[in-house]
């Protein structure tokens, strides 16, 4: 199974703020430890909602809002993405989390990815979504 850690923003996120050298260390000695455990899929941080836009789909039209976003807590910061058996598995690897990371003042959400074969669909088109996750590298 796959699950996706939401590292949620905070003021200093959505501020822009680099991250420090010490946490930078952190993170990749972090993700290392995933790595060598054969957990880890892929790791990265966002730059904050300034830089982004939310595109609203409503009554058959669009419309497209720039950032920044007012609520900084239902934002992301960044995400890793990991494979386990459960979702007690990735509590585990949750809870060594660097503590440097928001001054050890961090929400993360842990939610599993939604596979193919979870939706009660025709067997072609699981297989045709494996084939597009095979073909674009998704795991």
């Amino acid at each position: 199974m796959r699950f996706m850690i939401i590292r949620r923003a905070d003021e200093h996120t959505e501020a822009g703020e680099p991250a420090s050298e010490a946490l930078v260390d952190a993170m990749s000695r972090y993700n290392e430890e995933l790595l060598k455990a054969g957990v880890l899929l892929d790791a990265t941080g966002l730059h904050p909602s300034s830089r982004g836009a939310i595109v609203e789909f409503s009554g058959g039209r669009t419309a497209v809002i720039d950032g920044p976003f007012t609520e900084a807590k239902e934002l992301i910061a960044g995400y890793t993405m990991v494979r386990a058996d459960s979702l007690e598995e990735v509590v585990e690897l949750v809870k060594r989390w660097p503590t440097l990371d928001g001054g050890g003042n961090v929400d993360l959400e842990i939610r599993q990815v939604a596979e193919p074969e979870d939706f009660d669909v025709r067997p072609e088109l699981i297989e045709r979504e494996r084939e597009l996750r095979a073909r674009t590298g998704g795991n």
